[in-house]
């Protein structure tokens, strides 16, 4: 009987030792019914196939150690956790933990299972098991204190972050997660200090900045938390974690590896993302996404020639795709091709007009062809849906120079300094035009 047919599959059904009788722990194993593959992908349900097949056959051999039947249970678990079917999972699981109580990884899995499937007092439980069995290991910790802090159990999930930052003491994550009871027991001064440690030690954890609105709000910061809100917000991704790593790269699938390759791009990796990308696009060749994302990593890497040939691709697939006309538009632009350029930054606003991206894009090249009147309406539509936005401030006070109103480019200069500390062209533009020069 196939795994991928639609009716479940009963795969292991029979007691181990079936020879010698079954014994006191063995006899507790639940039958893991596997779920319905059918559509997933072929790849896919392959691998299950292999994992199953191998779990049939360690069930049937006699002499198989216990410790060999809890590894093919928590090979097949691992497969069904990658592909989110958590109760044939839990199954894997749970009965892996039986044969081989000793192991830390099987209550460790259980644990992210429930996590999950939303079970925290599951989870909970499952997580402190696995810290007895490994006492200080990191990630267990982490989300320890996660599955508290679900629960509300603030003193406990404190503990456990408290005990993580000991161990990992420049993990934003563990950090962010401090911050976030501090959230809960509106110490927003705390908080505030945990999550400005966590973007301290990691600038790029987009994850922090909407708790820490939050706490600056708490604190009746309402510039800085508008300013927080504005940013990127992701899901928190815990710490480093070897064991969810290798389950995350088990699926042989296109959307598994998209996943793997966006994951790389966000460390900005490139060469790895374009590895994911093109076995993602050798699974699923009509995928327009997967080309433009393999376009954006080759351009990553220096390869633009690269990165036009997929992002054309993406568009002979899905003409009305608004980001690759923004991607190629992007490459042919830092390749001096102004004209096509523009051709496709228009393009994209035509399908997508709120695309501030790829205005200011356009505003840009139309601004250093010295079409200063044209780039001008674009600036000011994107200050007026985002009065923050530092590149249309920026470019928008060029355009006054370049148009002779050097008097309010001044003023744009230095207000744009003040508000953005952080980008030197305004302080350097109003510098050279203090001093006669046109601003760059």
């Amino acid at each position: 009987m196939s795994v991928g047919r639609a009716a479940a599959v009963l795969v292991a059904t029979l007691a181990f030792g079936c020879a010698r009788g079954p014994s006191p722990q063995t006899a507790l194993l639940r039958p893991v019914v596997m779920p319905d593959l059918s559509l997933a992908a072929e790849s896919v349900r392959e691998q299950a196939r292999v994992r199953a097949q191998a779990l049939t056959q360690a069930i049937a051999a006699a002499q198989t150690a216990p410790s060999a039947r809890a590894a093919a249970f928590g090979e097949l678990g691992k497969l069904l956790l990658a592909a989110e079917y958590g109760e044939a999972a839990e199954t894997c699981f749970a009965d892996a933990e039986l044969l081989e109580p000793g192991d830390m990884r099987w209550p460790y899995f259980l644990g992210q299972v429930y996590r999950k499937t939303a079970q925290p007092a599951k989870a909970e439980a499952a997580f402190a098991r696995a810290l007895l069995r490994h006492p200080g290991h990191v990630a267990t910790l982490y989300w320890l204190g996660e599955t508290r802090l679900d629960q509300g159990h603030l003193d406990a999930a404190a503990s456990a972050f408290t005990a993580a930052l000991t161990i990992a003491p420049g993990s934003a994550s563990i950090l962010a997660g401090l911050g976030r009871v501090d959230l809960a027991r509106s110490d927003f001064a705390s908080a505030v200090t945990h999550f400005e440690g966590a973007l301290a030690a990691d600038p790029g954890a987009a994850f922090v900045h909407y708790p820490l609105a939050m706490a600056y709000r708490g604190l009746g910061e309402g510039a800085k938390a508008e300013a927080e809100l504005r940013r990127p917000r992701a899901i928190a991704p815990g710490p480093p974690d070897p064991l969810m790593q290798e389950v995350a790269s088990l699926l042989d699938s296109a959307m598994a590896y998209q996943q793997r390759g966006i994951d790389a791009l966000r460390r900005n990796d490139g060469q790895a993302a374009a590895v994911f990308f093109r076995r993602a696009g050798e699974l699923d060749p009509s995928s327009a996404s997967v080309h433009h994302r393999l376009g954006t990593a080759l351009f990553l890497t220096g390869d633009a020639a690269g990165a036009v040939t997929e992002f054309e691709a993406a568009l002979r697939l899905e003409p009305r795709l608004a980001r690759a006309h923004y991607s190629l538009g992007v490459v042919l632009a830092s390749r001096r091709q102004n004209a096509e350029a523009i051709e496709h930054f228009t393009a994209a606003l035509r399908l997508e007009p709120d695309y501030l991206e790829a205005r200011l894009a356009l505003a840009d090249v139309l601004r250093s062809l010295g079409r200063a009147r044209d780039a001008m309406p674009h600036y000011q539509q994107i200050l007026m849906r985002d009065p923050a936005a530092a590149g249309a401030e920026l470019g928008y006070a060029m355009t006054l120079v370049i148009v002779g109103r050097r008097a309010e480019a001044r003023a744009r200069f230095a207000a744009g300094a003040r508000r953005h500390p952080e980008r030197p062209e305004f302080a350097d533009a109003l510098r050279r035009l203090s001093t006669g020069l046109d601003a760059p």
